[in-house]
């Protein structure tokens, strides 16, 4: 067996584990402080994830911040305890400058996200909800009606250009079709080049639903234009429907899955999970029925092409 036929049997497992656009009122189980962080990622690797997926929050209000001193803790914290992909994010949050959102570059991770293009980014329809919301949380939510989740092509070519500085692999965050033709256009005017990776992200209100026939459409969308070679991919649906069922999908058409507490607050349609991990093992669960365990993060390195551990900045 070679080793493209073992990675055959293999799902690499993304764990989100707090994210930028969640607030602390949706649910007691998103972590907050760095120390609460690192927590959840060693229990999300633990159960199987091998790329942990970061933000990090002002420790005091639980708002999402580009605090480089954290990213330095939760960082090289979860360097220590695990050996997984540590993937800090350069979609930040709202309000936050390219400028922002790129510092984080500055630690020369093995791998960023890298967004594909702007959207409209709608949380609003959540402060309707009765949930006792901090005043900055409902304000934030709100403020999302007039929020433009701002990834022009001058800032993807400056994140891009900033992550060859670090030798940093770009995840490449697409949350709808057309985002996939900014792609072909970037790399035409040579700021990416391929392989990618690719991670899908549907369910947003302002991108692609979590549809199954949605997935479909730009995954065969990114094969045609790019060729099936040319990128691996990865699946994640935002809310407990999008999450699973797109996971499940993912893993039928030889995809990888994301999972966390930034995109689904839900193990089960009524019942909340309790951590990160909870989330993580359901996926484990479902990667089984197909036949498929998780990829180690050697696994996932050597896959996703990644520099390893020796040139960081953490």
């Amino acid at each position: 067996m070679n080793d493209m036929d073992a990675m055959a049997d293999k799902v690499i497992i993304t764990c989100a584990l707090t994210g930028g656009m969640t607030v602390p009122a949706q649910s007691s189980a998103i972590p907050i402080t760095a120390d609460a962080i690192v927590a959840e990622g060693v229990r999300a690797w633990e159960a199987g994830a091998s790329v942990l997926h970061i933000h990090v929050r002002e420790e005091e209000t639980g708002r999402p911040v580009a605090d480089l001193d954290l990213f330095e803790k939760v960082l090289g914290r979860l360097g220590q305890l695990t050996d997984a992909v540590l993937q800090p994010t350069t979609g930040g949050g709202r309000g936050m400058t390219v400028e922002e959102r790129g510092s984080v570059l500055r630690f020369r991770p093995e791998m960023a996200t890298l967004n594909a293009g702007s959207i409209n980014f709608g949380l609003y329809p959540i402060a309707e909800r009765d949930l006792p919301f901090a005043d900055w949380e409902r304000d934030y939510l709100e403020g999302t009606r007039d929020y433009i989740f701002k990834n022009t092509f001058a800032d993807i070519t400056y994140l891009a250009d900033l992550m060859k500085q670090a030798d940093t692999r770009p995840e490449i965050e697409v949350y709808d079709v057309g985002q996939l033709f900014n792609l072909r256009q970037l790399v035409r005017d040579g700021v990416l080049v391929p392989p990618f990776n690719l991670q899908f992200v549907l369910g947003v209100l302002g991108g692609n639903m979590a549809e199954p026939d949605q997935l479909l459409h730009m995954l065969r969308t990114a094969q045609r234009i790019f060729g099936e070679s040319a990128f691996t991919w990865s699946a994640a649906g935002v809310g407990y429907a999008g999450e699973f069922q797109l996971a499940a999908l993912a893993l039928m058409l030889g995809g990888n899955v994301r999972v966390g507490l930034e995109d689904n607050l839900r193990v089960r349609r009524r019942a909340r999970a309790t951590s990160n991990a909870d989330l993580v093992t359901k996926a484990v669960q479902l990667a089984e029925m197909f036949d498929k365990t998780p990829a180690t993060p050697a696994e996932a390195r050597a896959t996703l092409g990644l520099k390893g551990t020796t040139d960081l900045g953490f």
